[in-house]
């Protein structure tokens, strides 16, 4: 069995979806990060580390954190060359975590959004399995090869994307729409929305990164 450590950040958080997540069996790791505080504390869940500048959290839910539990706590300037979430990202890596989900990324404000997908890339670099997810969306970046299933997939569609440069000799099999040795760039919208036309979808690259977004309505 896997063992997940999640990152409660500050974005969206619906709470049906991040409390089964948190209450999952295989979760052995929880770091609150800023506002994801809140909803900790809402819950009564205990977080192992938390981690920010604070800026968007209520001084007496900090408080308490600080003089009610031993949790241990790592503050930072609010004017920072990294954000909060990167922040708990790299200290995740730093604690030999390996499989990480992120909660709270995703929300309103699509610059925080891009930038939690660019942040998977230090995951990705030090060989480790973090995936953004709420209700709707997983999103992961991959260097090689990946077989979804149909049976296990997030969600009925799935969509592709380049990050940074074109992917040469990219291919799709076992789907919808099939690809073979197509280039796939960041200046099209060729990959969105596919769908599963047997029980496991193939991805294949020689190189590259990217983007691999599962979704459902």
């Amino acid at each position: 069995m896997n063992r997940w450590t999640v990152i409660v950040s500050g974005g969206m958080l619906e709470e049906e979806f991040a409390r089964s997540v948190l209450e999952n069996p295989e979760i052995e790791f929880i770091i609150g990060v800023d506002r994801g505080l809140e909803f900790l504390y809402r819950h009564e869940i205990c977080p192992n580390y938390i981690v920010g500048d604070f800026d968007s959290v209520s001084g007496e839910i900090l408080g308490y954190y600080e003089k009610e539990t031993k949790v241990p706590i790592r503050k930072f300037n609010p004017v920072k060359d990294a954000s909060d979430t990167e922040i708990a990202l790299r200290l995740c890596l730093d604690l030999g975590r390996k499989n990480i989900l992120i909660l709270g990324a995703t929300g309103n404000r699509i610059d925080h959004i891009w930038a939690n997908v660019q942040c998977l890339k230090i995951g990705l670099d030090a060989g480790a399995d973090v995936r953004i997810v709420d209700s709707h969306n997983q999103i992961r970046l991959l260097n090689r090869e990946i077989t979804l299933s149909k049976k296990d997939a997030y969600g009925p569609y799935f969509s592709v994307f380049p990050l940074g440069e074109s992917v040469e000799k990219f291919n799709i099999e076992g789907a919808k729409y099939p690809l073979k040795n197509h280039k796939l760039t960041a200046y099209d919208s060729l990959c969105v929305s596919n769908a599963f036309a047997q029980e496991a979808v193939r991805i294949t690259f020689p190189e590259g990164i990217v983007i691999l977004m599962e979704t459902r309505d």
